[in-house]
């Protein structure tokens, strides 16, 4: 097995794309937090007031082997809508941002390129948004947060945007997903 590394990424909601990531093959952690902000130690009822500069990330713990950096990033960018600045669906705020925090200059790059291909073959109709920022603390959300959408399934908000975008993640990618 290959030494483990990690990949930070904001696209909205951090249940929805933890969701996602935790049926990837290769993929060994999901974990949600913030990052991006100015306050130490942010909490939940902070960062939703969309003052602490923070955006809800997950921070994603992979095998290189079995899955690269650069296809996390497209099924990231495959999963949310990077073209809404700051929002996505109805939860709106800077909170909400689509960012890649890289951690290293090749990782900004391999990024930057993605999102250039992505524009260069308009796969969306409208312009790429997602920020590119350096990472800073990952804090971890609390503990209620993780596996969130596992363990709240049929909670109004899960049923009605979380579940849609798992199961066409999960029809989109079929080929990706972890053994059951």
């Amino acid at each position: 097995m290959s030494e483990s590394q990690t990949v930070i990424v904001a696209g909205g909601c951090f249940w929805c794309t933890e969701a996602v990531f935790l049926d990837l093959k290769g993929v060994q952690k999901v974990e949600s937090g913030y990052i991006g902000g100015t306050v130490p130690s942010p909490t939940y009822e902070q960062v939703c007031t969309g003052r602490t500069g923070h955006a809800e990330a997950i921070r994603v713990t992979f095998d290189p082997a079995l899955v690269s950096r650069r296809d996390l990033l497209g099924i990231f960018f495959a999963t949310h809508d990077p073209t809404q600045l700051n929002r996505q669906g109805h939860d709106v705020g800077t909170q909400y941002r689509s960012a890649v925090f890289y951690q290293s200059e090749e990782e900004k790059q391999e990024a930057q390129s993605l999102i250039d291909e992505l524009s260069r073959d308009q796969v969306f109709d409208a312009p790429i948004v997602t920020t590119l920022e350096p990472a800073t603390t990952f804090y971890s959300a609390e503990a209620y947060h993780q596996n969130y959408y596992a363990q709240n399934k049929l909670q109004p908000y899960c049923m009605a945007v979380i579940t849609p975008k798992v199961s066409k993640f999960r029809k989109q990618f079929s080929d990706r997903l972890r053994s059951a």
